[in-house]
């Protein structure tokens, strides 16, 4: 008995430790992971500017992108009116929380890149694909139509197929210069379609991964329409805001 209870006391006592040199790490690179991950969305959502950047975000430091963020990137947060609300950043609204929300309770990252006087409007957008959640993060041009650039990612499409709407960089390419309004000025969004871009409102798809194409064409029409409200208001206010 008396070898058993020191046995079972040792057990203890060395799970005890680990657990308390576990936690101990976790909290001493707890600050480096949390940067590393911000660092990360940044990256992403500079990523849908393209060629409207000097060079490739996956060619800049970290220095350099939060640099971008601190210098040329202002953050606002929405309401589903299209409301600004005051003193609160677009880094810190996490889509994934805000898509389990009733639909008028979501608040709506947005932020604005400034560059040279030329002005981009960037939208995140969240739906499901074929397997999991699907995201997206989509720059305008100033004229509010125009599509300047995309990035996409996901969770679990599977490799070859899905996947490619991340791992295939002609993907988020062929949305550039696409149109989310038509020519009365009505509200289109973007369809991928597996047949082919007949219009400048569609982009071709992916073979083979049909429902994940269905799945980001859901995603960004509803996706974008949730911000018609405040860009409404700014095409109302274009020539004051200098995007004329």
């Amino acid at each position: 008995m008396d070898s058993t209870n020191k046995i079972v006391i040792f057990i203890l006592a060395i799970t005890v430790s680990v657990a308390f040199l576990l936690t101990a790490l976790r909290e001493v690179t707890l600050s480096t992971a949390l940067q590393n991950e911000d660092v990360f969305n940044k990256r992403a959502i500079l990523s849908a500017l393209g060629e409207n950047l000097d060079k490739s975000p996956d060619d800049m430091s970290d220095e350099e992108v939060l640099g971008i963020f601190s210098d040329k990137m202002e953050q606002v947060v929405l309401d589903m009116d299209g409301n600004i609300l005051e003193g609160e950043k677009a880094e810190k609204i996490d889509m994934a929380k805000e898509k389990k929300k009733p639909e008028a309770d979501r608040k709506l990252p947005l932020y604005v890149y400034n560059a040279g006087g030329k002005k981009f409007f960037i939208v995140s957008v969240r739906g499901n694909g074929l397997w999991d959640e699907i995201w997206g993060t989509i720059a305008l041009e100033s004229d509010l139509n125009t599509i300047a650039g995309t990035s996409f990612d996901h969770k679990g499409e599977t490799p070859g197929l899905g996947a490619e709407i991340k791992d295939n960089p002609t993907f988020p390419a062929r949305f550039k210069g696409t149109k989310i309004f038509n020519g009365d000025g009505e509200y289109v969004g973007i369809t991928v379609r597996k047949q082919g871009k007949r219009n400048e409102h569609e982009v071709d798809g992916i073979t083979g991964a049909t429902v994940t194409a269905d799945g980001v064409t859901e995603m960004l029409v509803r996706g974008i329409k949730y911000y018609l409200p405040y860009l409404e208001k700014l095409e109302k206010d274009k020539e004051v805001l200098g995007l004329k």
